[in-house]
């Protein structure tokens, strides 16, 4: 068998992860969602990261969502259902809090559990050609917790509720109104857009990116802030990569970052 998750660069700056079922769309497996967790653990423990893009394999599809053919032996009655989701939350869990920025580089399909996990991402980028969706309504099957929070995140509860309402499938430009994407561009430019994305965020400080992801991902929190989470927003001045960057910034020269 294939590997179906695959990790390239995986020491970094740059890492890639693809979901690598080409002959069924990508379609997740339970495997699948199991390995997809650990590869974000492995990937979050590792200082050489500075961005991680993650794709489909091929431009037909990032994912069509579960495979189906699953169901039957996997997810057929409540109790089979509560340990696969609990798979499907670990995984979710694991690409939520992975402290390194995210590019979602999203080819054609992107519907279901393939929406679940683009929209885990940072920054989404899609394909005109591209299609979202939720239409699990025809399945009989709902979005649990731990799956539907990023889908409010991004389009508000009123449109989380139509996607999940209707079940309709819907095209690229759609997506991005109702902030599911960030940007839309021709087909043939996806890779090329999320490549050069990725590497703006790898030229970057890697200590900034990951504290204004934190930072983002605790305000989502309406706990007011603690004493110390104030003093965080200030401990950069104290890194070598501030006394790189300015310095930089004032002879004119671009800033080789060391992340600390």
């Amino acid at each position: 068998m294939p590997d179906t998750i695959l990790v390239e660069n995986a020491e970094g700056p740059i890492a890639t992860v693809v979901l690598n079922r080409p002959e069924k769309l990508n379609a997740l497996t339970r495997p699948m969602w199991r390995r997809l967790g650990e590869v974000f653990g492995e990937l979050h423990a590792n200082d050489a990261i500075r961005c991680i893009v993650i794709r489909g394999a091929g431009t037909k599809a990032f994912a069509p969502g579960n495979d189906i053919s699953e169901f039957a032996t996997e997810r057929s009655n409540v109790e089979q259902a509560r340990a696969y989701g609990e798979d499907m939350r670990r995984t979710i869990e694991a690409i939520a809090t992975c402290r390194h920025p995210i590019v979602a580089q999203i080819h054609g399909i992107c519907v279901g559990g393939g929406l679940e996990i683009a929209g885990l991402a940072d920054i989404r980028i899609c394909g005109e050609s591209s299609r979202f969706g939720v239409p699990i309504n025809r399945l009989g099957l709902v979005m649990a917790y731990a799956e539907i929070g990023s889908l409010i995140w991004l389009a508000g509860e009123a449109a989380a509720l139509e996607i999940l309402l209707e079940g309709r499938v819907f095209e690229a430009q759609e997506a991005k109104e109702k902030g599911l994407v960030n940007r839309v561009v021709p087909d043939e430019r996806v890779e090329h857009e999320a490549r050069e994305t990725a590497q703006r965020i790898a030229d970057g400080a890697p200590l900034v990116a990951r504290w204004h992801k934190k930072f983002a991902r605790r305000l989502r929190n309406a706990t007011p802030l603690t004493p110390a989470e104030y003093d965080e927003g200030f401990a950069c001045f104290g890194t070598e990569d501030f006394r790189i960057g300015y310095q930089a910034f004032l002879a004119k020269q671009k800033p080789e970052f060391q992340g600390r």
